[in-house]
Protein backbone atom coordinates (compact mmCIF):
# COMPACT_ATOMS: atom_id res chain seq x y z
CA UNK A 1 0.00 0.00 0.00
CA UNK A 2 1.21 3.64 -0.62
CA UNK A 3 2.30 5.58 2.41
CA UNK A 4 1.54 8.98 3.20
CA UNK A 5 4.52 10.16 0.86
CA UNK A 6 3.58 7.65 -2.14
CA UNK A 7 1.09 7.34 -4.45
CA UNK A 8 0.06 4.88 -7.40
CA UNK A 9 -1.00 8.06 -9.68
CA UNK A 10 0.89 10.83 -10.51
CA UNK A 11 -1.33 14.54 -10.23
CA UNK A 12 -2.00 16.67 -13.21
CA UNK A 13 -0.12 19.98 -11.97
CA UNK A 14 -2.57 22.33 -10.48
CA UNK A 15 -2.98 24.97 -13.32
CA UNK A 16 -3.86 22.47 -15.66
CA UNK A 17 -6.62 21.07 -13.35
CA UNK A 18 -9.60 22.71 -14.90
CA UNK A 19 -11.13 21.59 -18.22
CA UNK A 20 -10.04 25.26 -19.43
CA UNK A 21 -7.14 24.99 -18.73
CA UNK A 22 -6.23 21.69 -20.24
CA UNK A 23 -8.19 22.59 -23.75
CA UNK A 24 -5.64 25.13 -24.23
CA UNK A 25 -2.21 24.51 -22.19
CA UNK A 26 -0.14 26.72 -24.36
CA UNK A 27 -0.17 29.42 -22.14
CA UNK A 28 0.87 27.85 -19.30
CA UNK A 29 3.58 26.17 -21.27
CA UNK A 30 5.06 28.90 -22.44
CA UNK A 31 5.29 30.85 -19.12
CA UNK A 32 7.16 27.54 -17.79
CA UNK A 33 9.35 27.77 -20.65
CA UNK A 34 10.25 31.65 -19.46
CA UNK A 35 10.41 31.00 -16.50
CA UNK A 36 11.15 27.68 -14.97
CA UNK A 37 12.11 25.53 -17.85
CA UNK A 38 13.11 22.46 -15.52
CA UNK A 39 11.45 22.64 -12.28
CA UNK A 40 10.46 20.39 -9.06
CA UNK A 41 6.94 20.44 -7.56
CA UNK A 42 7.22 19.45 -4.22
CA UNK A 43 3.39 18.48 -4.33
CA UNK A 44 3.48 16.10 -6.84
CA UNK A 45 7.21 14.97 -6.29
CA UNK A 46 8.27 14.74 -9.94
CA UNK A 47 10.44 17.01 -11.91
CA UNK A 48 8.65 18.90 -14.57
CA UNK A 49 10.74 19.55 -18.24
CA UNK A 50 9.30 21.81 -20.59
CA UNK A 51 11.69 22.94 -23.34
CA UNK A 52 13.00 20.76 -26.46
CA UNK A 53 16.36 19.78 -25.95
CA UNK A 54 16.09 18.93 -23.01
CA UNK A 55 12.84 16.96 -23.55
CA UNK A 56 15.11 15.12 -26.19
CA UNK A 57 17.68 14.81 -24.32
CA UNK A 58 16.24 12.93 -21.46
CA UNK A 59 14.06 10.31 -24.33
CA UNK A 60 17.26 9.20 -26.03
CA UNK A 61 19.27 8.42 -22.90
CA UNK A 62 17.01 5.41 -21.71
CA UNK A 63 20.11 4.45 -19.59
CA UNK A 64 19.93 7.59 -16.80
CA UNK A 65 16.39 8.04 -17.57
CA UNK A 66 14.23 4.68 -17.21
CA UNK A 67 11.14 4.07 -18.29
CA UNK A 68 10.22 1.42 -15.45
CA UNK A 69 8.18 3.59 -13.49
CA UNK A 70 8.64 1.11 -10.23
CA UNK A 71 11.91 2.40 -9.93
CA UNK A 72 10.29 5.88 -8.80
CA UNK A 73 10.77 6.28 -4.76
CA UNK A 74 7.65 8.48 -4.17
CA UNK A 75 5.52 6.37 -5.81
CA UNK A 76 3.94 3.04 -4.52
CA UNK A 77 3.50 1.54 -7.79
CA UNK A 78 2.94 -2.72 -7.91
CA UNK A 79 6.05 -4.54 -8.33
CA UNK A 80 6.38 -6.43 -11.34
CA UNK A 81 4.72 -9.68 -10.23
CA UNK A 82 1.78 -7.78 -8.99
CA UNK A 83 1.53 -5.08 -11.56
CA UNK A 84 -0.46 -4.88 -14.41
CA UNK A 85 0.29 -6.13 -17.75
CA UNK A 86 0.68 -2.41 -19.06
CA UNK A 87 3.22 -1.36 -16.63
CA UNK A 88 5.18 -4.45 -17.16
CA UNK A 89 5.26 -4.38 -21.19
CA UNK A 90 7.82 -3.21 -23.32
CA UNK A 91 6.44 0.46 -22.75
CA UNK A 92 7.83 0.14 -19.75
CA UNK A 93 11.34 -1.88 -20.57
CA UNK A 94 14.65 -0.98 -21.24
CA UNK A 95 17.46 -2.97 -22.78
CA UNK A 96 17.91 -5.80 -23.78
CA UNK A 97 14.37 -6.95 -23.26
CA UNK A 98 13.02 -4.53 -24.70
CA UNK A 99 14.81 -4.66 -27.78
CA UNK A 100 13.73 -8.14 -27.73
CA UNK A 101 10.24 -8.11 -26.93
CA UNK A 102 9.91 -4.77 -29.68
CA UNK A 103 11.21 -7.12 -32.08
CA UNK A 104 8.62 -9.19 -31.91
CA UNK A 105 6.37 -7.14 -34.39
CA UNK A 106 8.41 -4.15 -35.57
CA UNK A 107 8.33 -5.52 -38.97
CA UNK A 108 4.07 -5.80 -39.03
CA UNK A 109 4.45 -1.70 -38.24
CA UNK A 110 7.19 -0.77 -41.14
CA UNK A 111 5.46 1.75 -43.61
CA UNK A 112 5.53 0.18 -46.48
CA UNK A 113 3.49 -2.86 -44.52
CA UNK A 114 0.92 -0.61 -43.10
CA UNK A 115 0.43 1.32 -46.44
CA UNK A 116 -1.06 -1.95 -47.92
CA UNK A 117 -3.93 -1.31 -45.11
CA UNK A 118 -4.93 1.78 -47.00
CA UNK A 119 -7.96 -0.15 -48.90
CA UNK A 120 -9.06 -1.49 -45.34
CA UNK A 121 -9.12 1.61 -43.91
CA UNK A 122 -10.89 3.22 -46.59
CA UNK A 123 -13.40 0.77 -46.46
CA UNK A 124 -13.59 1.30 -42.75
CA UNK A 125 -13.89 5.16 -43.11
CA UNK A 126 -16.42 4.74 -45.37
CA UNK A 127 -18.95 2.85 -43.55
CA UNK A 128 -18.65 4.82 -40.57
CA UNK A 129 -19.87 8.20 -42.61
CA UNK A 130 -22.48 6.31 -44.69
CA UNK A 131 -24.33 5.81 -41.27
CA UNK A 132 -24.00 9.67 -40.17
CA UNK A 133 -24.35 10.59 -44.41
CA UNK A 134 -28.09 11.41 -44.44
CA UNK A 135 -27.98 12.90 -40.95
CA UNK A 136 -26.36 15.97 -41.69
CA UNK A 137 -24.88 15.56 -38.11
CA UNK A 138 -21.85 13.70 -36.64
CA UNK A 139 -19.94 13.42 -33.95
CA UNK A 140 -16.67 13.43 -35.50
CA UNK A 141 -14.95 11.20 -31.88
CA UNK A 142 -18.01 8.78 -31.27
CA UNK A 143 -18.52 7.96 -34.67
CA UNK A 144 -15.45 7.98 -36.66
CA UNK A 145 -12.22 8.96 -34.50
CA UNK A 146 -12.79 5.80 -32.19
CA UNK A 147 -14.21 3.80 -33.76
CA UNK A 148 -12.01 3.61 -37.16
CA UNK A 149 -8.73 3.00 -35.38
CA UNK A 150 -10.24 0.36 -32.76
CA UNK A 151 -11.50 -1.72 -35.68
CA UNK A 152 -8.64 -1.60 -37.17
CA UNK A 153 -6.24 -2.63 -34.55
CA UNK A 154 -8.23 -5.62 -33.88
CA UNK A 155 -8.67 -6.25 -36.82
CA UNK A 156 -4.91 -6.62 -36.99
CA UNK A 157 -4.85 -8.20 -33.84
CA UNK A 158 -7.32 -11.19 -34.44
CA UNK A 159 -10.12 -9.68 -32.09
CA UNK A 160 -13.97 -10.19 -33.16
CA UNK A 161 -15.45 -6.68 -34.17
CA UNK A 162 -18.17 -7.65 -31.73
CA UNK A 163 -15.76 -6.94 -28.73
CA UNK A 164 -14.89 -3.51 -30.12
CA UNK A 165 -17.35 -1.68 -27.20
CA UNK A 166 -15.67 -3.77 -24.66
CA UNK A 167 -12.38 -2.51 -25.53
CA UNK A 168 -13.34 0.88 -25.45
CA UNK A 169 -14.83 0.90 -21.53
CA UNK A 170 -11.66 -1.14 -20.85
CA UNK A 171 -9.48 1.64 -22.89
CA UNK A 172 -11.53 4.56 -21.06
CA UNK A 173 -10.99 3.14 -17.65
CA UNK A 174 -7.23 2.45 -17.95
CA UNK A 175 -6.92 5.70 -19.05
CA UNK A 176 -8.87 7.86 -16.78
CA UNK A 177 -6.92 10.33 -14.76
CA UNK A 178 -7.15 9.22 -11.08
CA UNK A 179 -5.77 12.20 -9.83
CA UNK A 180 -8.26 14.42 -10.60
CA UNK A 181 -11.10 12.48 -9.87
CA UNK A 182 -13.00 12.77 -6.59
CA UNK A 183 -12.68 9.44 -4.90
CA UNK A 184 -9.33 8.69 -6.90
CA UNK A 185 -9.14 4.84 -5.28
CA UNK A 186 -12.34 3.90 -6.90
CA UNK A 187 -11.33 4.94 -10.04
CA UNK A 188 -7.92 2.97 -9.32
CA UNK A 189 -9.62 -0.22 -8.38
CA UNK A 190 -12.01 0.37 -11.22
CA UNK A 191 -8.77 0.21 -13.36
CA UNK A 192 -7.43 -2.72 -11.50
CA UNK A 193 -10.98 -4.71 -12.43
CA UNK A 194 -10.82 -3.71 -15.66
CA UNK A 195 -7.18 -4.78 -15.98
CA UNK A 196 -8.01 -8.03 -14.67
CA UNK A 197 -10.61 -8.54 -17.21
CA UNK A 198 -8.63 -7.75 -19.96
CA UNK A 199 -5.59 -9.81 -19.27
CA UNK A 200 -7.74 -12.89 -18.51
CA UNK A 201 -9.01 -12.19 -22.23
CA UNK A 202 -5.44 -12.38 -23.91
CA UNK A 203 -4.35 -14.87 -21.75
CA UNK A 204 -6.87 -17.06 -23.32
CA UNK A 205 -6.45 -15.76 -26.82
CA UNK A 206 -2.70 -16.21 -26.75
CA UNK A 207 -3.56 -19.70 -25.82
CA UNK A 208 -5.74 -20.04 -28.34
CA UNK A 209 -3.08 -19.02 -31.07
CA UNK A 210 -0.47 -21.13 -29.78
CA UNK A 211 -3.06 -24.15 -30.57
CA UNK A 212 -3.93 -22.88 -34.06
CA UNK A 213 -2.02 -19.64 -35.41
CA UNK A 214 -3.63 -16.96 -37.79
CA UNK A 215 -2.55 -14.26 -39.76
CA UNK A 216 -2.77 -11.65 -37.06
CA UNK A 217 -0.90 -10.07 -34.84
CA UNK A 218 -2.06 -11.98 -31.52
CA UNK A 219 -0.24 -15.12 -33.42
CA UNK A 220 2.73 -13.44 -34.35
CA UNK A 221 2.97 -11.95 -30.51
CA UNK A 222 1.95 -15.88 -29.10
CA UNK A 223 4.34 -17.65 -31.25
CA UNK A 224 7.02 -16.02 -31.10
CA UNK A 225 10.11 -16.95 -29.57
CA UNK A 226 12.92 -14.38 -29.38
CA UNK A 227 15.25 -16.62 -27.18
CA UNK A 228 14.00 -19.90 -28.49
CA UNK A 229 11.16 -20.12 -26.21
CA UNK A 230 7.60 -18.52 -26.38
CA UNK A 231 7.01 -14.88 -24.35
CA UNK A 232 6.30 -15.17 -20.83
CA UNK A 233 2.31 -14.79 -20.50
CA UNK A 234 3.04 -11.81 -18.69
CA UNK A 235 5.11 -9.91 -21.63
CA UNK A 236 2.86 -11.53 -24.56
CA UNK A 237 -0.34 -10.19 -22.07
CA UNK A 238 1.30 -6.53 -21.63
CA UNK A 239 2.27 -6.39 -25.88
CA UNK A 240 -1.49 -6.70 -26.54
CA UNK A 241 -2.45 -4.40 -24.54
CA UNK A 242 -0.12 -1.84 -25.24
CA UNK A 243 -1.13 -2.09 -29.09
CA UNK A 244 -5.02 -2.54 -28.63
CA UNK A 245 -4.73 0.78 -26.40
CA UNK A 246 -2.24 3.02 -27.74
CA UNK A 247 -2.91 1.42 -31.13
CA UNK A 248 -6.63 3.55 -30.84
CA UNK A 249 -6.16 6.57 -28.94
CA UNK A 250 -3.27 8.26 -30.20
CA UNK A 251 -4.80 8.44 -33.31
CA UNK A 252 -8.91 8.89 -32.19
CA UNK A 253 -6.97 12.65 -30.19
CA UNK A 254 -5.40 13.19 -33.58
CA UNK A 255 -8.57 13.00 -36.13
CA UNK A 256 -10.25 15.18 -33.63
CA UNK A 257 -7.27 17.51 -32.70
CA UNK A 258 -7.09 17.37 -36.49
CA UNK A 259 -10.54 18.48 -37.77
CA UNK A 260 -11.06 20.66 -34.66
CA UNK A 261 -7.97 22.89 -36.12
CA UNK A 262 -8.45 23.18 -39.40
CA UNK A 263 -11.94 24.31 -38.65
CA UNK A 264 -10.50 26.85 -36.31
CA UNK A 265 -7.99 28.08 -38.72
CA UNK A 266 -10.22 27.85 -41.81
CA UNK A 267 -8.41 25.83 -43.64
CA UNK A 268 -10.73 23.26 -44.80
CA UNK A 269 -10.96 23.95 -48.31
CA UNK A 270 -7.91 24.72 -48.71
CA UNK A 271 -6.94 21.04 -47.80
CA UNK A 272 -9.82 19.34 -49.55
CA UNK A 273 -8.18 17.81 -52.63
CA UNK A 274 -4.53 18.54 -51.93
CA UNK A 275 -3.12 15.57 -50.10
CA UNK A 276 0.70 17.02 -49.96
CA UNK A 277 -0.60 19.56 -48.02
CA UNK A 278 -2.94 17.72 -45.85
CA UNK A 279 -0.12 15.50 -44.69
CA UNK A 280 1.89 18.49 -43.47
CA UNK A 281 -1.80 19.64 -41.97
CA UNK A 282 -1.82 16.08 -40.22
CA UNK A 283 2.28 16.97 -38.54
CA UNK A 284 1.23 20.23 -38.02
CA UNK A 285 -1.47 19.13 -35.91
CA UNK A 286 0.85 16.60 -34.30
CA UNK A 287 3.12 19.51 -33.46
CA UNK A 288 0.87 22.18 -32.39
CA UNK A 289 -1.54 19.70 -30.42
CA UNK A 290 0.09 16.74 -30.11
CA UNK A 291 -2.06 13.83 -29.11
CA UNK A 292 0.56 12.67 -26.37
CA UNK A 293 1.23 16.02 -24.05
CA UNK A 294 3.61 13.68 -22.05
CA UNK A 295 6.07 11.01 -20.92
CA UNK A 296 7.24 9.95 -17.98
CA UNK A 297 10.55 8.85 -17.07
CA UNK A 298 12.86 7.68 -13.66
CA UNK A 299 16.24 8.57 -12.78
CA UNK A 300 18.70 5.29 -12.61
CA UNK A 301 21.33 7.92 -11.28
CA UNK A 302 22.41 11.38 -10.47
CA UNK A 303 21.60 13.43 -13.60
CA UNK A 304 22.27 17.57 -14.37
CA UNK A 305 19.81 18.89 -16.48
CA UNK A 306 19.74 22.17 -17.57
CA UNK A 307 21.61 23.31 -14.51
CA UNK A 308 19.27 21.22 -12.02
CA UNK A 309 20.20 17.67 -10.31
CA UNK A 310 18.13 15.16 -10.62
CA UNK A 311 18.50 12.54 -7.75
CA UNK A 312 18.29 8.64 -8.54
CA UNK A 313 14.51 7.97 -8.19
CA UNK A 314 13.04 10.61 -8.74
CA UNK A 315 9.93 10.98 -11.21
CA UNK A 316 10.56 13.35 -14.61
CA UNK A 317 7.44 14.39 -16.92
CA UNK A 318 9.00 15.82 -19.98
CA UNK A 319 5.84 17.61 -21.74
CA UNK A 320 5.80 17.17 -25.34
CA UNK A 321 3.51 19.34 -25.97
CA UNK A 322 5.21 22.33 -24.49
CA UNK A 323 8.60 20.75 -26.22
CA UNK A 324 6.55 20.90 -29.90
CA UNK A 325 6.30 24.63 -28.85
CA UNK A 326 9.68 25.88 -27.44
CA UNK A 327 10.67 29.27 -29.43
CA UNK A 328 14.23 27.74 -29.41
CA UNK A 329 13.47 25.22 -32.04
CA UNK A 330 10.22 26.44 -33.47
CA UNK A 331 9.81 29.82 -35.57
CA UNK A 332 6.60 31.53 -33.99
CA UNK A 333 5.88 28.30 -32.62
CA UNK A 334 2.06 29.82 -31.75
CA UNK A 335 1.54 29.96 -35.30
CA UNK A 336 -0.46 26.89 -37.25
CA UNK A 337 1.94 27.00 -40.22
CA UNK A 338 1.17 24.71 -42.87
CA UNK A 339 4.30 25.40 -44.53
CA UNK A 340 6.53 24.47 -41.46
CA UNK A 341 9.90 22.77 -42.55
CA UNK A 342 11.21 20.63 -40.88
CA UNK A 343 8.72 20.13 -38.41
CA UNK A 344 10.93 17.85 -36.03
CA UNK A 345 8.15 17.32 -33.11
CA UNK A 346 7.85 15.07 -30.61
CA UNK A 347 4.68 14.01 -30.80
CA UNK A 348 5.71 10.48 -31.27
CA UNK A 349 8.26 10.48 -28.83
CA UNK A 350 12.02 10.29 -29.34
CA UNK A 351 14.57 7.31 -28.92
CA UNK A 352 13.87 3.73 -28.05
CA UNK A 353 10.58 3.76 -27.26
CA UNK A 354 9.18 6.06 -30.52
CA UNK A 355 5.91 5.14 -31.08
CA UNK A 356 5.72 1.80 -32.65
CA UNK A 357 2.36 2.71 -34.31
CA UNK A 358 3.19 6.08 -35.80
CA UNK A 359 3.14 5.23 -39.15
CA UNK A 360 -0.33 3.62 -38.36
CA UNK A 361 -1.64 6.84 -36.94
CA UNK A 362 -0.34 9.06 -39.46
CA UNK A 363 -2.13 6.84 -42.38
CA UNK A 364 -5.76 6.18 -40.86
CA UNK A 365 -6.01 9.94 -39.91
CA UNK A 366 -4.89 10.91 -43.61
CA UNK A 367 -7.52 8.32 -44.82
CA UNK A 368 -10.49 9.42 -42.52
CA UNK A 369 -9.90 13.20 -42.95
CA UNK A 370 -9.53 12.84 -46.82
CA UNK A 371 -12.54 11.00 -47.13
CA UNK A 372 -14.59 12.96 -44.76
CA UNK A 373 -13.75 16.68 -46.15
CA UNK A 374 -14.30 14.76 -49.19
CA UNK A 375 -17.81 13.89 -48.80
CA UNK A 376 -19.26 16.60 -47.02
CA UNK A 377 -18.68 20.58 -47.32
CA UNK A 378 -20.23 23.60 -45.02
CA UNK A 379 -18.84 21.81 -42.41
CA UNK A 380 -19.52 23.44 -38.67
CA UNK A 381 -18.64 23.22 -35.00
CA UNK A 382 -22.05 23.00 -33.08
CA UNK A 383 -21.18 22.63 -29.69
CA UNK A 384 -18.57 25.98 -28.09
CA UNK A 385 -18.39 24.17 -24.84
CA UNK A 386 -15.76 21.24 -25.66
CA UNK A 387 -14.69 18.97 -23.05
CA UNK A 388 -11.25 17.43 -22.73
CA UNK A 389 -10.53 13.68 -22.35
CA UNK A 390 -10.00 12.42 -18.68
CA UNK A 391 -6.31 12.19 -19.00
CA UNK A 392 -3.59 13.47 -17.18
CA UNK A 393 -1.40 12.84 -20.42
CA UNK A 394 -3.24 12.77 -22.93
CA UNK A 395 -4.82 15.49 -25.03
CA UNK A 396 -7.75 15.54 -27.01
CA UNK A 397 -11.77 16.38 -26.45
CA UNK A 398 -14.57 13.79 -25.19
CA UNK A 399 -16.72 14.50 -28.47
CA UNK A 400 -16.94 17.27 -31.31
CA UNK A 401 -20.17 17.60 -32.77
CA UNK A 402 -20.58 18.92 -36.71
CA UNK A 403 -23.32 19.71 -38.84
CA UNK A 404 -22.48 19.48 -42.75
CA UNK A 405 -24.03 19.06 -46.02
CA UNK A 406 -23.32 16.20 -47.85
CA UNK A 407 -21.00 17.16 -51.25
CA UNK A 408 -22.57 16.31 -54.78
Amino acid sequence: MATANQREYIPMPEPLQTDRAWLDPSDWYREQRAENPVRFDPERQVWDVFTYDETKEILEDHETFTSDLTQAAAFDFPAPEEGSPIRNSVLRMDPPKHTALRGVADDEFLPGVIQKLTPQIEAHTDELLDAVADDGEMDVIEDLAYPLPVTVIAQLLGIPPSDSDQFKEWSDLLLADAGSADDPEAVLKAQRDALTDMRAFFLDLIEERRADPSKDLVSVIATAQPDGEYLADEDAVGYCMILLIAGNITTTNLIGNSLRTFKEKGLIEQLRNDDELLDAAIEEVLRYRSPSQALTRVATSKAEVNGHTIEPGEFVITWLGSANRDEAQFEDPETFNLDRSPNNHLAFGHGIHFCQGASLARLEAKVSLKKLLGRFESIQLTHDQLEPVDSAFLYGTTSLPIAFEQRT
